[in-house]
C-alpha cells in the first residue's frame, strides 16, 4: 500500500464531507495526531479501520487504498431459466398443462453480478460471457444494464443459440432441469483480453460447465487453469466457483485450477467431491471434519489466500495460516422462504464484497450468509438481494441457527 495515496485521498474525503482532523478521529476512536500522520504520508490505518473509513466516506475500501474504482470482473455462465409451473410431473407418454410461464436470468455471471450491483451500486462491476443473437440473450444484457453493470465485454454467437434451462416446477417446490448448452459451450479464453480488464478481483463460474475452459492443457492441466494464471500475472486477484455435478470429473477439471486462485467458494459437496470425501452425515447433516479436511487439502493444492465453503446449515473459511472459522446460516423460518434458486451465488456475492472491502474472515462469512438468506425471500436468483444495510438488518430480524 502507498501511504501517500492512501493520505492524500483520506484527506480529500475529510474535506469533501466538511469534517475536521478531530472529529474524524473522534469518529474513529483514534488521537488527532493519527489521522495528522495518516494525511502526512508517514502511515497508514490499521486494516481493520479501513471499512469503517469507507462507510463514513461513503467509499469502497478499494477507493482507500488506490484512490480509484477498479471493481470486480465477474465471467462465466448465462442461462437463461424459463419456469414452467405445472401440478404434477407426468409419466411417461402422459400430458400435462402448463400454468404460469416465468423466466428470469440466470447462472453464474448474472446471478453474481446483478447481485453485488445490488449491495452496493458504488462498485465497477463488469461482466463476461457469451449469448446467442437471440431474444434470450436481449434479455439478460438489458437485466444487467438496468443495474449499472459495464457489458461492453459481453460476446455474441451467431451460430449457437443463448444457453437456457426449461425448468419444470411443480407445487411441492421440486423442479426438473432440461439444459442447452448452447453458447456458453463456445465460450472460451479466447473471448478474453486480460490487457483491457481494469479490476482488483476476476470471479469466473463455473468450472466443469464451460466447455472451452475445462478442456484438456497438456503443461497446465486444464484451459481455465492456464488462463486464471495469465490473469494472476497482470496482477488481478482470481476467484472460481464449481457447479456441482455427479459425472465424477471434480478432480481432473478442479484441481489444475486451484494453484492460479486467490479465492475459491464453492458448496460442501464440490469441495469433499474434489477429495473423494463424504460431505454430510448420515443423518443429513454437514460433516464438519470432512469438510475441513477437504478445505485443507484445497488450500495445499495451491490456493494463494481461502477457501470459503457454504452449506445450508453454516458456512466455512480458512486462510494459508490454517485459520479456521465458522459460522451458522440465518434461521429463517420455513413460511419466510419462497425460493433457494441462486442461493449459492447470492453468498458468493456477499463473500466478494466483503473480500473486496477487506472484511475478516468472520465478517465475510456472517455478510456472505445474510446475502444468502435474502435470495430465500423470492422465488428468482435475484429479486430478494438486498442492499448492504439490508442484509445487516435481516441478520438482525432473524438470527442464527445453533450447530
Amino acid at each position: 500500500m502507498d501511504s501517500k495515496t492512501i493520505g492524500t485521498t483520506i484527506a480529500k474525503l475529510r474535506k469533501k464531507n466538511g469534517m475536521t482532523q478531530s472529529a474524524l478521529a473522534q469518529k474513529l476512536g483514534v488521537s488527532d495526531k493519527a489521522v495528522s500522520k495518516w494525511e502526512s504520508g508517514m502511515g497508514y490505518p490499521d486494516i481493520t479501520i479501513f471499512p469503517v473509513l469507507a462507510e463514513i466516506f461513503g467509499v469502497s475500501v478499494d477507493y482507500l487504498m488506490i484512490g480509484e474504482e477498479k471493481g470486480i470482473t465477474i465471467a462465466g455462465n448465462m442461462i437463461m431459466d424459463i419456469i414452467h409451473d405445472i401440478p404434477e410431473y407426468p409419466k411417461a407418454g402422459m400430458l400435462v398443462d402448463i400454468g404460469n410461464i416465468t423466466r428470469s436470468a440466470g447462472g453464474c455471471l448474472p446471478n453474481t453480478a446483478i447481485d453485488l450491483a445490488k449491495i452496493d451500486k458504488r462498485i465497477p462491476i463488469n461482466a463476461i460471457g457469451k449469448v446467442g443473437t437471440d431474444e434470450n440473450g436481449r434479455y439478460m444484457v438489458s437485466a444487467m444494464q438496468k443495474y449499472g453493470i459495464n457489458v461492453s465485454r459481453i460476446c455474441y454467437s451467431s451460430d449457437v443459440p443463448t444457453s437456457f434451462c426449461n425448468v419444470m416446477s411443480v407445487p411441492s417446490g421440486e423442479r426438473t432441469f432440461f439444459h442447452k448448452r448452447g453458447a456458453n459451450a463456445e465460450f472460451a479464453p479466447e473471448d478474453i483480453d486480460i490487457s483491457t480488464l481494469n479490476c482488483n478481483i476476476f470471479h469466473i463460474g463455473y468450472i466443469l460447465l464451460l466447455d472451452k475452459f475445462d478442456e484438456e492443457d497438456k503443461q497446465y492441466g486444464t484451459a481455465m487453469a492456464r488462463f486464471l494464471h495469465k490473469v494472476q500475472k497482470a496482477g488481478i486477484k482470481t476467484s472460481v466457483d464449481v457447479v456441482s455435478d455427479s459425472s465424477g470429473n471434480f478432480e481432473k477439471k478442479v484441481i489444475p485450477a486451484l494453484k492460479y486462485c486467490n479465492y475459491v467458494i464453492i458448496n460442501e459437496v464440490e469441495c469433499c467431491g474434489i477429495w473423494h470425501l463424504d460431505a454430510r452425515t448420515e443423518d443429513d447433516r454437514p460433516h464438519i471434519e470432512n469438510i475441513r479436511l477437504a478445505m485443507e487439502k484445497t488450500l495445499a493444492a495451491g490456493v494463494k489466500d481461502k477457501v470459503v465453503v457454504h452449506c445450508k446449515e453454516a458456512c466455512f473459511a480458512m486462510d494459508t495460516k490454517g485459520n479456521f472459522t465458522v459460522r451458522p446460516s440465518l434461521k429463517v423460518p420455513k413460511e419466510d422462504i419462497k425460493g433457494t434458486v441462486g442461493a449459492g451465488d447470492a453468498f458468493c456475492a456477499g463473500c466478494l464484497y466483503a473480500i473486496y472491502n477487506g472484511y475478516s474472515d468472520a465478517q465475510m462469512l456472517e455478510f456472505a450468509s445474510a446475502a444468502a438468506a435474502c435470495n430465500l425471500l423470492e422465488a428468482n436468483a435475484v429479486d430478494g438481494m438486498k442492499d448492504r444495510n439490508g442484509i445487516l438488518q435481516l441478520e438482525e430480524k432473524y438470527g442464527r441457527l445453533e450447530i
